[in-house]
């Protein structure tokens, strides 16, 4: 079987779409469908069928896709192998939500110095079950759920805990709860909440506050960024909840919450069999997390 078309697979297996791995892939759409009808010839199976309007795997073709996974990572730590011999240097995509970016990425850049690692970080800031489909794009996608969520269960997919913060209360400097260092949940039914988008770990434990105080939540901003947040929250117009250690703001002052377990849980996700580099930085992420966590 060709390499090239196992990939063609696997980027089916990913992006869920003939159109997405074209995009991907820089083919056409057509090019895309030959290539993979070309690999089931040569596996003697039917690797897709149809579902309705779209098209899905087979039993056969996750099989090929879970084999596929170990060719490919075979053949690139082979050509990491090479690339090295030539350049000395080894190349890592590494992909992290923002918050996790602050705390984590400097102390991974101080420890790979003079490694011959080049470490390719980006931004990525999508809910939690988003966060597996980046691997398509990414060696490894540092991603964070809510405590009480299962973690990724799937043979395609390494899993590595990282670390555990906790979510706190934050209040304005001026209110009425400033002067203490916690609170109960139900004290806290009739405010208003500045959070984030929907489906992010800190949402998530909002829903855990209504379900103990049998009051939902009242949600008046929804913002992405916690700085932002927490400027609101310095303003008077709400409280909010934020990962402990992205706590910075002045006006603002942090309450630990009584009454329901509040924290976020943060993964490091690769492909199982994957090149030396990867495995190295996430060792370094794993000591840059328990660090932060010391410190």
């Amino acid at each position: 079987m060709d390499v090239k078309r196992l990939r063609l697979l696997r980027e089916f297996a990913d992006r869920g779409s003939v159109g997405a791995v074209a995009d991907s892939m820089h083919m056409t759409p057509s090019a895309v469908s030959q290539q993979l009808k070309v690999l089931a010839r040569e596996a003697g199976v039917e690797l897709l069928q149809q579902d309705g309007r779209r098209i899905r795997l087979t039993d056969a073709g996750r099989a090929l896709v879970l084999r596929a996974d170990e060719v490919i990572a075979a053949v690139d730590r082979a050509q990491e192998e090479m690339e090295t011999y030539r350049s000395g240097r080894a190349s890592v995509r590494l992909a992290m939500f923002p918050s996790g970016a602050a705390l984590l990425l400097p102390g991974v850049l101080d420890r790979i110095g003079a490694s011959g690692i080049d470490v390719h970080a980006s931004e990525l800031d999508v809910g939690y079950p988003d966060a597996v489909p980046a691997l398509a794009d990414f060696d490894i996608v540092v991603t964070h759920r809510d405590e009480r969520t299962a973690p990724v269960r799937s043979p395609r997919v390494g899993v590595v805990e990282l670390m555990r913060e906790p979510v706190d209360v934050v209040v304005a400097a001026t209110s009425e709860f400033a002067g203490r260092g916690e609170i109960e949940v139900a004290e806290l039914a009739d405010c208003d909440w500045i959070s984030v988008e929907g489906g992010f770990p800190v949402d998530d434990v909002l829903l855990s506050i209504s379900a103990v105080t049998g009051v939902a939540t009242r949600v008046t901003q929804r913002m992405l960024d916690f700085g932002t947040i927490q400027s609101i929250v310095a303003a008077d117009h709400g409280i909010a909840l934020i990962p402990r250690y992205a706590v910075r703001h002045a006006g603002v002052k942090r309450l630990t919450l009584k009454g329901v377990h509040a924290a976020r849980v943060y993964e490091a996700l690769t492909r199982p069999g994957s090149r030396a580099a990867v495995a190295q930085v996430v060792d370094h992420l794993v000591d840059s997390a328990h660090e932060v966590v010391r410190h």
